[in-house]
């Protein structure tokens, strides 16, 4: 598992601390901004921002499952952790 943002590294940093550490990898996808995020479709170009997005890659590279949240709802870890046990 890994998480992908739009933020800067320091920003990343200062949250994963925030949340007591965080056992995966923080990927920046801040330069150039939100090329990751526009690949899969889910770069806001009026906001400058990705939505809040769970994609599901396979070890293949294949999308397995996909999910995009609106604006303020955060996904379910629990939920997204089963999913993941499913593959």
């Amino acid at each position: 598992m890994l998480e992908v943002s739009v933020d800067n590294v320091p920003s990343q940093r200062a949250w994963a601390e925030s949340m007591g550490g965080i056992e995966f990898p923080l990927l920046s996808d801040f330069h150039p901004k939100g090329a990751v995020a526009k690949a899969y479709g889910v770069y806001n170009e009026d906001r400058g921002n990705a939505r809040r997005s769970v994609f599901l890659i396979d070890e293949t590279g294949v999308i397995r499952d996909s999910e995009v949240f609106p604006q303020g709802m955060i996904p379910n870890a629990t939920e997204v952790l089963k999913k993941l046990a499913a593959m």
